[in-house]
């Protein structure tokens, strides 16, 4: 893996180019490939719908959105990778290995949670919150929703793309599979179905559910956190019924068992 990228770095900013374009089509295939997969879910479990209201976007609208923001992401992406890879960071990525993997995997899973959060409830501000309102017309939100929005909403959460490498040798392997995951575990968070609400998503552990961020969609001022809900735990910025309709939630799924 880290060869496939010296050799983008070796070309330059044709290079440089190249790898944005890679990394964009990519994130359009996953994007296109995780809503066709939601839909047929979406649709063999009507009664798994969060909110009952309709949603109130246009699907054409979000797709564009989400295409054009998608291109912001790849380039945030890629300004991390190709640095890494021409050695302007300040350590060299450490090898693959039984240990690295889970650990940086973790280890940036945290990081980017916690500058999800903050960075998520700066744009609340007022002084930032015309930049976020794009995302938030959408309040009942489908799978087409997340990357829909406006620039500097999309770089306060994936500026950290750009930048992380720049201080952690986390291995592009790695960097990559967080990527990946981010786009997919965001989408389904927006999906307006929830298909994997479990005792793992609630109180005491820190792991989420769709629920949590189509609360935020509903509510505006909660769960503001991306992977985890300690951020939001702590800061009492958690939603007063989450843990009790994941609750809900799993109940609805011991009666279609049964």
């Amino acid at each position: 893996m880290s060869e496939m990228f010296q050799l983008f770095a070796g070309a330059g900013w044709l290079g440089f180019a190249g790898l944005c374009t890679v990394l964009y089509a990519a994130s359009l295939t996953i994007l296109f490939a995780t809503r066709s997969v939601m839909t047929l879910l979406n649709r063999r479990h009507p009664k798994r719908k969060i909110q009952k209201r309709a949603p109130s976007h246009q699907a054409r609208k979000d797709i564009l959105s989400s295409m054009r923001q998608l291109a912001v992401t790849s380039v945030c992406l890629s300004i991390g990778l190709f640095a890494q890879a021409k050695g302007w960071t300040l350590f060299a990525p450490v090898d693959v290995s039984w240990w690295s993997v889970p650990l940086f995997f973790c280890v940036s899973l945290l990081l980017h949670d916690t500058w999800f959060y903050w960075g998520h409830r700066i744009l609340h501000t007022r002084m930032f919150y015309r930049f976020h309102k794009p995302h938030h017309m959408t309040i009942t939100p489908t799978v087409w929703s997340n990357d829909a929005g406006s620039t500097v909403d999309t770089l306060f959460a994936h500026s950290y793309y750009a930048l992380v490498l720049f201080v952690l040798p986390i291995p592009p392997l790695v960097f990559l599979g967080h990527r990946l995951f981010d786009q997919v575990s965001a989408a389904i968070g927006h999906c307006g179905y929830e298909h994997f609400a479990s005792a793992s998503a609630r109180k005491p552990w820190p792991l989420l559910c769709t629920l949590y961020h189509d609360q935020h969609h509903q509510y505006f001022v909660y769960n503001y956190a991306n992977y985890f809900s300690f951020w939001d735990r702590w800061c009492g910025t958690i939603h007063p019924t989450y843990d009790d309709k994941v609750v809900g939630f799993e109940n609805i799924y011991a009666q279609q068992r049964d």
